[in-house]
C-alpha cells in the first residue's frame, strides 16, 4: 500500500474518531441541560433561587478573595499564561479552556498525544489560559476550584500531567465534583509527587483563584465566547466543521511553522 493510501486511511479514521467524540459530547451536553433545566424548575417553583452543584460527592470550599497571585512560571504582563514546552519552540499553540467544559475534553482527548509528541520534539510550546465559563452558566464552582489546583499542580512543575487527568476525568458539565477538594486531592494522587501537604494547602486556601478570576476576565475582554478556542501561531485551527482538524494536520502545520514557513 502506497503511504499516500495509507496516510488518506489514517485522515480518514481520525475524522471519524473527531466526529464520534463531537457527538458523544453533543449528547451528553443536551442531556445535561435537560437535567439543569428540571432542576432549576423544581428549584424555581420552590420560590428560591440556587446555584446548581450536583453530586459533589465531598468537601467543598469557599472561594477565596485577595490580590491576584500567578503560578510560579506564569507568562505575559498579567501572567495569566501557563507554558508547556520548550521555550524556543517556533509553533506557539494557545489554548483557552475550562476544565468542566465537555467540548475542552473533546479537544484534549482527540489531540493531546500529538501536541505531547510535538512538545516533546522541541516544535511546539503550548500556552494555557484557563477560564470558568461553566461556573458562569450553570452554576457551581468546580471550574474556579480545578483551575485553582491546576495552578497549585503548576506551582510543583506539575501541571501538565494533572491538567490531562482532569481532562480524562471531566464529570458531567451537571455534576459539580470539581467543586470537591476531596475529588481535587484523589485525582493529584495520579500524578506522582504531587498530593502533597503543600499542594493541599494551596487548593484549601484557594491561593490562585482571583489569579483565575482574572484569566477569566481577560477572556472576556478579547471577545472569545466558546471554549475551546485553539489558536497555532495566532491562528484559529480547531471548530470550523468545513475545515476538520485531524492529528495529522496538526503536526504538519506544526512542523511548517518550525522550519519557518
Amino acid at each position: 500500500m502506497s503511504q499516500k493510501n495509507t496516510d488518506g486511511k489514517r485522515t480518514a479514521r481520525e475524522r471519524l474518531q473527531e466526529q464520534r467524540l463531537r457527538d458523544e459530547a453533543r449528547d451528553r451536553r443536551r442531556r445535561a441541560l435537560i437535567a439543569g433545566a428540571v432542576v432549576l424548575g423544581v428549584l424555581g417553583a420552590g420560590g428560591g433561587v440556587a446555584a446548581l452543584v450536583a453530586g459533589s460527592g465531598g468537601k467543598e470550599r469557599t472561594a477565596a478573595a485577595g490580590p491576584a497571585v500567578p503560578p510560579q512560571g506564569a507568562l505575559g504582563k498579567d501572567g495569566s499564561t501557563i507554558p508547556v514546552g520548550k521555550k524556543a519552540a517556533k509553533a506557539t499553540l494557545t489554548v483557552y479552556e475550562d476544565f468542566r467544559c465537555p467540548a475542552c475534553a473533546l479537544f484534549e482527548n482527540a489531540y493531546r498525544e500529538t501536541i505531547h509528541d510535538l512538545e516533546d520534539e522541541g516544535k511546539l510550546r503550548t500556552e494555557y489560559h484557563i477560564v470558568t465559563l461553566i461556573d458562569k452558566n450553570l452554576g457551581g464552582k468546580g471550574s474556579l476550584t480545578a483551575a485553582n489546583a491546576a495552578a497549585c499542580a503548576q506551582d510543583a512543575g506539575k501541571f501538565s500531567a494533572y491538567h490531562d487527568v482532569l481532562y480524562k476525568n471531566q464529570p458531567p458539565e451537571t455534576n459539580d465534583a470539581f467543586a470537591a477538594t476531596s475529588r481535587l486531592y484523589e485525582l493529584a494522587g495520579q500524578v506522582p509527587g504531587l498530593n502533597t501537604p503543600g499542594f493541599q494547602k494551596c487548593v484549601d486556601d484557594g491561593t490562585h483563584e482571583s489569579w483565575v478570576r482574572q484569566s477569566h476576565e481577560a477572556f472576556r475582554k478579547l471577545k472569545l465566547k466558546a471554549t475551546p478556542t485553539v489558536l497555532l501561531n495566532g491562528k484559529s485551527i480547531y471548530g470550523d466543521p468545513a475545515h476538520p482538524l485531524t492529528s495529522a494536520k496538526l503536526r504538519e502545520m506544526t512542523v511548517a511553522a518550525a522550519k519557518g514557513h
